[in-house]
């Protein structure tokens, strides 16, 4: 078997697969890409057994067809500094010996028989299928990730919710302390409305890397009771998913938080930061609001340290003191794309919800923050 292909394009896909590769496996043939000649295109594929991604690439010539298997670090590392060029492929089928040539050398190493590689051709006859802009699901994932948990005490709660509905789908991330609605109307759910699926944080980060974010690109999704698949023009991802039921998560939002802020959300992002410094280990930060003002403390009472500062905003509701995790704050502020944020609260025990003062076109992002005991 021999075929031909560009040396950049070839290691900027292999990069993009290997983000699917553990560093360690149970099983050793996933320490291996999966080489697959069909015709004028190398597919090549990476897996966790739980997670596989596919990549297609273009050759400039073959001769043959075949599978073979090769050391994900040996390929990596041989192909990423060389310059841009045609690679020659050359696999000998009896003993799967590689020889890689290039304008000024070679490489010759062993692979491994393909067919030792886990297969995942199964194609469940039930399935939903969407056809998503690669942009707005991109987005829409990228606003939801940083909620989800990364503790497994409720492995529920470790991935993204796609909720589909008939015009839209809505896509939930929490940690218990945190929790993140973003209601895409730009995405149509159309016969697929009513079904959900919880997607695993690993997954979604691999889908954050390669979705294009062109207005035209789009994903075919496809989903069943265990799994779901990702396909562009250049990749597919395929991903088990985590099964169960989604907590209800509208119950869990305020619907009458009377008191409303509006802040400058940098303003008030690096106030925090900066009275974060002397936070104690839980990392509390009070917020004592007063007419257009929010007073920001925060001390450590076995180091001996504090802080105070005070940040302009619109406000006149009552005088109220609520505690808020430092870190957590951030990661919501952070999350919010707008020059301002709207805050609305109830009281000192209830959760406080923050809004974006000018929602997008289509999209409605709200994040829900637990307040802390003071």
């Amino acid at each position: 078997m021999k075929f031909k292909v560009n040396s950049k394009l070839l290691s900027a896909r292999l990069t993009a697969v290997s983000k699917v590769v553990n560093s360690k496996n149970t099983i050793t043939i996933l320490d291996n890409f999966l080489f697959s000649l069909e015709g004028d295109v190398l597919v090549v594929t990476g897996s966790d057994n739980e997670n596989t991604l596919i990549a297609r690439i273009p050759v400039e010539s073959s001769e043959g067809q075949g599978r073979f298997a090769v050391n994900v670090k040996y390929i990596l590392d041989a192909i990423k500094s060389v310059s841009d060029q045609a690679l020659e492929f050359n696999i000998d089928d009896r003993n799967f010996e590689i020889n890689i040539r290039y304008q000024n050398g070679y490489f010759n190493f062993i692979g491994i028989n393909g067919d030792e590689f886990p297969r995942r051709d199964e194609q469940p006859e039930e399935q939903v299928r969407l056809l998503l802009s690669s942009k707005e699901l991109a987005e829409s994932l990228d606003h939801t990730l940083f909620a989800v948990a990364t503790e497994d005490f409720r492995p529920i709660m470790m991935g993204v919710l796609c909720d589909i509905k008939e015009d839209a789908i809505v896509f939930v991330g929490s940690d218990t302390h945190k929790l993140v609605r973003f209601t895409n109307n730009n995405l149509n759910g159309g016969d697929a409305a009513g079904h959900s699926f919880i997607l695993p944080a690993k997954p979604c980060s691999i889908l954050l890397s390669l979705l294009p974010r062109e207005d035209e690109a789009q994903v075919k999704v496809e989903v069943d009771d265990k799994g779901a698949r990702f396909i562009s023009d250049d990749f597919t991802l395929i991903c088990r998913l985590i099964n169960g039921r989604y907590p209800n998560y509208n119950s869990v939002i305020p619907e009458n938080n009377p008191y409303e802020i509006t802040v400058d959300r940098l303003s008030l992002l690096n106030a925090v930061k900066r009275v974060s410094v002397t936070a104690s280990v839980g990392g509390l930060v009070k917020f004592d609001l007063h007419e257009n003002a929010i007073r920001l403390k925060s001390q450590d009472i076995d180091l001996s340290t504090s802080a105070e500062e005070t940040v302009n905003c619109s406000y006149g509701g009552v005088e109220m003191l609520i505690g808020f995790n430092a870190e957590r704050t951030i990661e919501v502020l952070n999350s919010i794309d707008d020059d301002n944020v709207l805050i609305k609260l109830g009281d000192p025990s209830r959760a406080g919800v923050f809004f974006p003062l000018e929602q997008k076109e289509g999209r409605e992002l709200l994040v829900l923050l637990m307040p802390m005991v003071i």
